[in-house]
């Protein structure tokens, strides 16, 4: 049985890594459809800003997120000013630190699965007098269904365990912020936490582990019904 500490811990990781998810897929969707089928100037910079997450630390992110989202920060201060929204050190702050790391994670599934989708679908469609929307939402939409489905569980998984970047931008706030990589931490730190964090870190593990084998079993699914 999980103590109230960690039931707690697991709620807001929960939280945090669905907010991030449901935040960023449909912006994920879109720049994944520019890389692959648009042509425009400037695609190879936009390629490596989304990727840029993944080679930077995440303490890095979480530091320009506090500048940038901070309430002295040009967008934070203008959000706090104008909608009294504060992100830094709340819950939609973690969600945001989430997923700008996992966002990277995302948008790669997609494109690799929308590479797969043969463009010669999507013109046979326009030539049957099915507009740009309309071959996206009908055509392109349903076959990277499966590597739409895949990033998302993918970056549902790795957001449980995301560290650097949170506790940076968004503390560890016990009740507010304190995921379970961040409960972990807090275990560590304690004189006799051992047991706790070993606890902490089995939960982790058999969540990151479940996320993955569910996102790759659902993407065969949706492959096998609509094709490579």
């Amino acid at each position: 049985m999980l103590t109230a500490a960690e039931l707690e811990a697991l709620r807001i990781s929960v939280i945090v890594a669905g907010e991030s998810v449901a935040a960023s897929l449909p912006v994920a969707v879109l720049v994944a459809w520019l890389l692959v089928r648009g042509r425009f100037a400037g695609r190879t910079l936009l390629d490596a800003l989304v990727h840029l997450p993944l080679v930077l630390p995440p303490v890095v992110v979480g530091y320009l997120l506090l500048v940038v989202f901070g309430v002295r920060g040009p967008l934070g201060g203008w959000l706090y000013a104008t909608f009294g929204v504060r992100l830094a050190f709340t819950t939609g702050g973690a969600a945001l630190a989430t997923a700008v790391m996992s966002f990277p994670l995302m948008v790669r599934a997609m494109r690799l699965s929308l590479e797969g989708v043969h463009p010669g679908l999507e013109e046979a469609a326009r030539t049957l007098g099915a507009g740009p929307v309309d071959r996206f939402v009908s055509v392109t939409l349903p076959l990277m269904a499966p590597g739409i489905l895949a990033g998302a569980v993918t970056a549902f998984a790795a957001g449980l365990g995301e560290f650097g970047a949170v506790i940076t931008f968004a503390s560890n706030i016990p009740g507010e912020t304190r995921t379970l990589p961040l409960a972990l931490y807090t275990a560590i730190q304690s004189p006799d936490g051992d047991s706790a964090a070993a606890r902490y870190a089995g939960l982790s593990l058999c969540l990151g582990f479940t996320g993955l084998v569910a996102a790759e079993f659902l993407a065969r699914r949706l492959r096998a019904r609509f094709g490579p």
